[in-house]
C-alpha cells in the first residue's frame, strides 16, 4: 500500500512540474517541424536522446549555437529529470 501511495505522489508531482511545451510551441512548431527563428534543427528530426542532450546542454552552457542564449533562459528553471521526461513527451508528440 505504502508503494502505492508513494507511486501516486511521485507521479502527481512530476506532472505539475513538467516543462510548459506550449511556450516551446510557439517557436518550434506545433508538430515540432520548424526551425525556430530559422536557427534551431527541427526538433521532430531529432532523438530522444538528441533532444534532451540539448535541453540539458543548454541548461550547463555545454550546447547550443546561434540561440544558446534565449534556450540557456527557457530552460534553467527545470530540473535536468523534467528536461529529459519532456523530452520522452516532445518525442510522443506531446
Amino acid at each position: 500500500m505504502k508503494k502505492i501511495v508513494l507511486g501516486t505522489l511521485l507521479c502527481s508531482a512530476a506532472a505539475f512540474a513538467a516543462v510548459n511545451l506550449g511556450a516551446c510551441k510557439a517557436c518550434h512548431g506545433a508538430n515540432w517541424e520548424k526551425a525556430a527563428l530559422g536557427k534551431s534543427k527541427i526538433v521532430k528530426d531529432m532523438t530522444e536522446a538528441e533532444i534532451a542532450d540539448s535541453m540539458v546542454g543548454y541548461k550547463n552552457g555545454t550546447y547550443g549555437g546561434p540561440m544558446k542564449g534565449v534556450m540557456k533562459g527557457q530552460v534553467a528553471k527545470y530540473s535536468e529529470d523534467e528536461l529529459r521526461a519532456s523530452a520522452a513527451d516532445i518525442k510522443a508528440g506531446k
